[in-house]
């Protein structure tokens, strides 16, 4: 049973380009399109989009996470790398997702540090999901390049 729905209208403009209205009114449209040579690069492509959705998820739940013990990690900055590769009918799939999440603090006098990183993997909805049929790959590191999570 579905306990919330969010919808997305696209309305092709030309060619491989698309308006997408995402039903908030202030909401701007986004447009997106398909890399050249296909489309003309005038916008994000789905893998992009897939890529964005990922990392915002995970870096608003570790956020989340980090606040709730009065930790002030901000700004926070993610990078997502979304690798391609062919199956085994020669289909051209997402094959791995792999997300880094800067802090913008040094993790030293954290609070609870070990704990948020533990757990906030486990709420973020559009990581979990897309995990049932891609890798994704998340390392936290802090504002001082230290490594804080791996996996």
């Amino acid at each position: 049973m579905a306990e919330g729905t969010t919808t997305v209208e696209l309305t092709q403009l030309a060619d491989y380009r698309f308006e997408a209205n995402f039903g908030t009114p202030g909401m701007p449209v986004l447009v997106t399109d398909e890399p050249a040579p296909l489309g003309g690069n005038t916008g994000p492509s789905p893998d992009h989009l897939l890529g964005a959705a990922v990392a915002n998820c995970l870096a608003s739940s570790l956020l989340f996470a980090l606040r709730k013990f009065k930790n002030q990690p901000e700004p926070i900055r993610a990078v997502a790398v979304v690798e391609k590769a062919r199956n085994a009918e020669r289909r051209m799939r997402i094959s791995r997702i792999g997300v880094d999440l800067h802090l913008g603090a040094p993790s030293a006098g954290m609070q609870m540090l070990d704990r948020a990183l533990a757990q906030f993997e486990d709420f973020c909805v559009v990581t979990q999901s897309v995990r049932a049929g891609i890798a994704v790959d998340v390392r936290v590191l802090d504002a001082d390049g230290t490594l804080l999570k791996q996996g």
